[in-house]
């Protein structure tokens, strides 16, 4: 693997862990709707910004509905990572199943998500594509949650042969049980179009997607104050806890400050983001513009806090006599690490 697909691997990982310990902090601190109506907000966001678009990259558009959308989250999920698997019954019936492992409920924090925030990303994004679609018959069924102690997320989308109301866009029929899944009959990503660093890459790009959702609405959510306290904590705590992991898959080793800036380097640049170490007399980084957030308006000052707690907690990690500086200077972020002293590093 060359350094730029473990750049790509390390920043997926981090990001992936950032979105997860996002929705449990949210969870345990001010409860599951707190944490539904979050996920809910992330996935309606993604949903209307990436589903059209991603049915005509996968070249899902000529489809009858119920077996786009399901063949949608197959692909698209299998190319961030995610086990799933794919069942049609006839064009107007096709299952899609999450199995365990869960993606976004990582390890053990499957333990801490409950079936409200389940439904909540059911709701987001499976209930709204046949309004997206302009398809009044459209919807989906629900037959399993993972948080609810069945073995897996799994459900179908159906064409009814009537329109049907808002409420039973999304309905649930636990009676109900998937059939068997073959991967010799899933659609399969053309390897042409879809070679191996492309797929690495998209991979990258699905946990980005996640983090460009997950901070803004936050924010609107919560308020900047109660964000950066519950999402900056996070971040923090994720940085801190995944620094070792991140820096083992980047290759990289060493522990003074000019190591930890050749980290934030590579994962800056791991993120096209485009970023240089100034020649000062000490350890200064920049970065120009921000590709992460690269469109989304009006974005709050928040959010530049906000992301900056993962590299604050993987600089805990790396060494606690450390400080890390960080400021918005005009269309450029500036960071600075040095010895931890009473004072900023940065002097205007």
């Amino acid at each position: 693997m060359n350094d730029t697909h473990a750049g790509w691997r390390a920043l997926s990982r981090l990001y992936h862990a950032f979105l997860t310990g996002s929705l449990l902090r949210v969870a345990s601190r001010r409860g599951s709707d707190a944490a539904s109506e979050l996920l809910f907000r992330i996935f309606r966001r993604q949903h209307l910004a990436t589903f059209l678009p991603g049915l005509e990259k996968l070249g899902l558009t000529g489809l009858p509905h119920a077996v786009a959308c399901a063949q949608y989250h197959y692909l698209s999920n299998q190319i961030g990572g995610v086990r799933v698997e794919y069942m049609v019954e006839s064009d107007r019936k096709a299952w899609v199943r999450y199995a365990p492992p869960r993606w976004i409920w990582d390890g053990t924090a499957i333990c801490g998500v409950t079936g409200e925030m389940s439904r909540a990303v059911l709701r987001g994004w499976h209930a709204h594509n046949g309004v997206t679609l302009k398809n009044p018959r459209l919807g989906f069924v629900c037959t399993k949650q993972t948080p609810d102690g069945q073995d897996g997320l799994e459900g179908y989308y159906i064409e009814y042969d009537h329109d049907i109301a808002p409420e039973d866009r999304l309905r649930f029929s636990r009676g109900e049980e998937a059939p068997p899944f073959d991967p010799a009959k899933a659609p399969k990503l053309a390897s042409a179009t879809w070679p191996q660093e492309r797929l690495d890459k998209a991979s990258r790009n699905y946990t980005m997607e996640y983090v460009r959702s997950l901070v803004p609405e936050a924010i609107d959510l919560f308020g900047p104050q109660d964000a950066q306290w519950l999402i900056g904590g996070a971040a923090r705590l994720v940085g801190m806890h995944f620094y070792d992991e991140c820096r083992a898959i980047l290759g990289q080793h060493g522990a003074d400050a000019q190591d930890f800036a050749d980290f934030f380097m590579a994962m800056a640049q791991a993120g096209d983001e485009i970023c240089g170490q100034e020649d000062s007399g000490s350890i200064r980084l920049t970065q120009t513009g921000w590709r992460l957030m690269r469109g989304i308006k009006p974005l709050h000052t928040a959010s530049f806090d906000i992301w900056n707690e993962l590299w604050a907690g993987c600089l805990a990690a790396h060494d606690r006599f450390l400080q890390w500086d960080a400021r918005v200077a005009g269309d450029r972020f500036e960071f600075a690490v040095g010895p931890k002293a009473a004072h900023p590093i940065f002097v205007n």
